[in-house]
């Protein structure tokens, strides 16, 4: 994305000059569906990003133009009402809305939005969009939030706004995010540590083509059957405040009185805590053989106990791991298709990717978009860096 570029396109549509704020996507190495029990999570900015430039009216009015749809929607923002389309416009009208129910006031404003992370891929093209038109309204307003608090307040635009049961790890990396480093999350406490990536790896996300909208279906779906084996545990179990408290003992002692569904989407989260904490040492370690065999115990226990893999997601893992440059792959994100992410040797990406590429298409016939990633800074960071130049 290219800031100089998105400023001129907003003053040829507003005819007025604006000040360009931008968000990146994220890709999570591992720790997936944790987040919204209060657990633990391992994701990194990734170097797709959201561009929103800003400029002032003089009426009380919104209006937020979006340069890949080439289209504008415009709102009264005194009277803006929870009234979401499921429509591109749900995100950014989202924010204004959490903006006003935390009481900063945002007067009038043109917005230009662009954005190149991939939709529906699992890389977090919404929470891209919604913490790039944070910044730029907090901007506009003459307002600053902590990084919690601005995390917070777009995850409440995505699940209160748009309706999507997603939790904090999208927007909390999109905004507090480093480069050149993953960050371990916890999702309760939202305390968090920037762990080293080493040089001798790159991260390949592949993407499937297979796209998902997690606003409706089996997403929702996942998070009801969790929630309610979460519900049955606490209830059982003293001690256990969230599912991030149990452990299998508990899960097992409760097994009886949830659903089978319930049952195995809970063993998945309590699994996967574990994993994120034996990551984290492999990563301090740089043992990356056994961060990736971590991996492939996530992505098992994604497609096995919580159903929500695919079968062209499915075929890129087995693909990436029959190479002898990958440490590991699994699948990232909310599921039921989007992307893999990949831990690979450095001095070989190039191979894997051309093999990874030639073996998904003869197996499914699809061509897979790949492209390698490095960790990059959050919003938070990309606005500091401005400052200081």
């Amino acid at each position: 994305m290219d800031d100089a570029r998105m400023l001129r396109a907003h003053r040829e549509h507003f005819g007025q000059d604006g000040r360009a704020s931008s968000a990146p996507g994220r890709v999570n190495l591992i720790g997936e569906h944790t987040d919204y029990t209060g657990g633990l999570v391992m994701p990194m900015a990734i170097d797709f990003q959201t561009v929103a430039v800003v400029s002032s009216r003089q009426d009380d009015r919104a209006v937020f133009y979006s340069t890949n749809f080439d289209e504008e929607v415009s709102l009264e923002i005194t009277s803006q009402q929870r009234a979401p389309k499921d429509h591109w416009s749900d995100y950014p009208a989202g924010v204004l809305w959490c903006l006003a129910q935390a009481g900063i006031k945002v007067g009038g404003f043109d917005m230009s939005l662009e954005g190149d992370v991939p939709l529906g891929a699992g890389l977090s093209s919404s929470a891209s969009v919604e913490v790039a038109t944070a910044m730029a309204l907090l901007r506009h307003a003459g307002a600053t939030l902590p990084l919690e608090e601005i995390a917070t307040l777009c995850r409440r635009a995505e699940n209160e706004y748009v309706g999507a049961k997603s939790g904090i790890m999208d927007q909390f990396v999109v905004t507090g995010g480093q480069a050149e480093r993953a960050m371990l999350l916890d999702c309760r406490s939202l305390a968090y540590e920037l762990l080293p990536l080493p040089p001798s790896v790159k991260i390949v996300i592949c993407n499937s083509m297979v796209k998902h909208a997690v606003a409706t279906g089996e997403y929702g779906d996942r998070r009801d059957e969790v929630e309610s084996g979460q519900a049955v545990i606490v209830r059982e179990r003293p001690g256990v405040t969230m599912l991030r408290d149990a452990t299998i003992d508990d899960l097992n002692a409760c097994r009886s009185l949830m659903t089978e569904a319930s049952f195995l989407r809970c063993r998945h989260i309590i699994t996967e805590n574990s994993r994120v904490l034996e990551a984290r040492e492999a990563l301090l370690q740089g043992n990356m053989a056994a961060f990736g065999q971590l991996m492939a115990q996530a992505h098992a226990s994604f497609r096995d106990d919580f159903g929500a893999s695919c079968a062209e997601v499915d075929t890129l893992v087995e693909i990436a791991v029959r190479q002898p440059e990958c440490f590991g792959a699994r699948i990232t994100g909310g599921g039921f298709g989007g992307c893999t992410v990949n831990v690979v040797r450095a001095a070989d990406v190039g191979r894997f990717v051309e093999t990874v590429r030639r073996e998904y298409a003869a197996a499914t016939d699809i061509t897979a978009d790949c492209f390698v990633s490095k960790a990059c800074d959050g919003a938070i960071a990309l606005l500091a860096h401005e400052a200081a130049q």
